[in-house]
C-alpha cells in the first residue's frame, strides 16, 4: 500500500512542477491544500487522517493535532522555523521534524534591502497618492550612512548585513550565538537588544523564534530612536501591532513595513497608515528561491521516511 502524505503549505507547485514530480516518482499518494490558505487545525487533522508525512507550511501543528495524527512519522518544513510546530512533542511521538534553512535566505534578505530603499523614499506612498489624485513629494533620505540595527544574525540576518554594508550603511546586530570570525570579517558591530533599539535609525527583526510575547512590544517601541524605522520580514507575532500602530500614527516611529502577522490574511488597523508598508507574507516568493525552497522540503520527506523505516526495520 502507498505511503499517504499531506502537503498543507498552499502554493507547493506554484514554481513548478519539479517537487510534485519528485514525490509522485515515490509513488507517494499525495494530498493537496485546496483552500489557497493557511489550514486551520481541524483541517489540518482532516486532511493529515493516515498521512505518514506532512510538507508543512506556517499552520499550526501543536500537541492536540499531533496527537490526533497517529501514524504521522515526518513533518517537512517548507521554510526556515519551527516555530508553529510542538517540538517537544513531536520527539515524545517519535516524529522527526526538518526544515529547509537555506533556500529563502537571498529571497527574503533581497525583500528586506527591498523595503528599506521603499521606506526612505516613499515609494509605495508616492504610488498610493497618485491613484488617490494626489501629486505627494515627501522628501526621503539616502541609505549611505544611516545606522542600521539587525536583530538577529543567522543566514538572512548576516546576508541583510552584508548586501547594507555594501550600499553604505552602517551595520550593528544582536544574536544569542554570534560568530565573532564574521563580525570582525564584515566589520560589524555586536550590540545588545537594548542598545540596538536605542542607537538604530533602521531597525530590522530576522529572528526565527522569539518564545513567548513579542519581541517588539510598546516599551520597546518607546525605547526606539525617534524617527527610527522598524521592519518585519521573519516571523508573525514579533511586533506587538496594536503599539506599532500607535508608535506610528503618533509619529513616534517614521514607518515601517511588515510581510508577517499574527493573524493572516491581516485585517487590522495598520492598513489605514500611509507611512507602513504591508506585504502578504511574501518574503520567500521569489521563483527560483521558492522552488529550491520546495525541491528541498520534498527530499528532507524523502530520506526521513525513508530512514525512519530503515530504523523501524
Amino acid at each position: 500500500m502507498r505511503e499517504k502524505i499531506l502537503i498543507s503549505t498552499s502554493s507547493f507547485g506554484s514554481c513548478g512542477d519539479e517537487p510534485l514530480e519528485l514525490l509522485r516518482q515515490k509513488e507517494y499518494q499525495i494530498v493537496i491544500n485546496s483552500f489557497g490558505r493557511k489550514l486551520t487545525s481541524s483541517e489540518v487533522i482532516e486532511l493529515g487522517k493516515g498521512c505518514a508525512g506532512i510538507i508543512a507550511g506556517v499552520e499550526l501543528l501543536d500537541g492536540p493535532v499531533l496527537e490526533a495524527l497517529a501514524g504521522l512519522r515526518c513533518i517537512s518544513r517548507c521554510g526556515v522555523g519551527t516555530d508553529n510546530v510542538d517540538l517537544e512533542k513531536a520527539r515524545e511521538l517519535g516524529i522527526m521534524v526538518m526544515n529547509t534553512p537555506d533556500a529563502p535566505t537571498r529571497a527574503v534578505a533581497e525583500l528586506t534591502v527591498g523595503v528599506i530603499f521603499d521606506l526612505l523614499r516613499n515609494i509605495t506612498r508616492g504610488d498610493r497618492e497618485m491613484r488617490r489624485g494626489g501629486w505627494y513629494k515627501g522628501m526621503g533620505n539616502l541609505l549611505v550612512g544611516r545606522k542600521v540595527g539587525i536583530l538577529g544574525l543567522g543566514r538572512i540576518g548576516r546576508t541583510v548585513a552584508e548586501m547594507l554594508i555594501k550600499l553604505g550603511a552602517e551595520v550593528s546586530g544582536s544574536d544569542i550565538k554570534p560568530d565573532p570570525k564574521w563580525l570582525k570579517a564584515n566589520r560589524v558591530t555586536l550590540r545588545s537588544t537594548g542598545e540596538l533599539l536605542k542607537e538604530s535609525e533602521i531597525l530590522t527583526i530576522h529572528v526565527s523564534d522569539a518564545g513567548e510575547g513579542h519581541l517588539i512590544a510598546a516599551a520597546e517601541l518607546e525605547s526606539m530612536k525617534k524617527g527610527a524605522y522598524l521592519i518585519n520580514l521573519s516571523r508573525g507575532g514579533m511586533v506587538d501591532e496594536d503599539a506599532l500602530y500607535q508608535a506610528l500614527k503618533s509619529g513616534r516611529l517614521a514607518g515601517a513595513a511588515l510581510d508577517v502577522f499574527e493573524q493572516e490574511p491581516y485585517t487590522g488597523t495598520l492598513k489605514e497608515l500611509d507611512n507602513v508598508v504591508l506585504t502578504p507574507h511574501i518574503g520567500s516568493y521569489a521563483r527560483e528561491a521558492r522552488l529550491e525552497m520546495e525541491m528541498q522540503a520534498a527530499r528532507n520527506l524523502i530520506s526521513g521516511l525513508r530512514n525512519l523505516k530503515k530504523e523501524k526495520t
